[in-house]
């Protein structure tokens, strides 16, 4: 029987695609939880002429610069306002949006 390992092993060991050398994984990652922080990751995707590739597995949330205090609250921040309303109209999270590499 081999060694216990943690949770946190076995989820990683379960998606794992490929080892490489210096103990790098690739995984297969089958749900993106993004941010209206995650555009950094997203003008990457853009500039280097890639796409999200299951985008019906990409779930986008405005969690961070939303007012928590009720709705109807306006963004106090111009520039977390910006994010925001950024990650609604990012076309490579939202295909309504019309992405062109979609």
């Amino acid at each position: 029987m081999g060694a216990a390992r943690t949770l946190f092993e076995k989820v990683w060991a379960s998606h794992v695609v490929r080892s490489g050398p210096g103990g790098h994984d690739l995984l297969y990652v089958d749900r993106h939880l993004v941010h209206e922080g995650s555009f950094h990751a997203f003008e990457r995707l853009r500039e280097t002429g890639r796409r999200v590739r299951r985008r019906d597995l990409t779930f986008a949330t405005a969690d961070h610069y939303v007012p928590t205090a009720g709705s109807g609250v306006a963004i106090g921040d111009p520039i977390q306002a910006f994010e925001v309303r950024r990650l609604t109209e990012t076309p490579w999270v939202f295909p309504a949006a019309g992405d062109p590499t979609a």
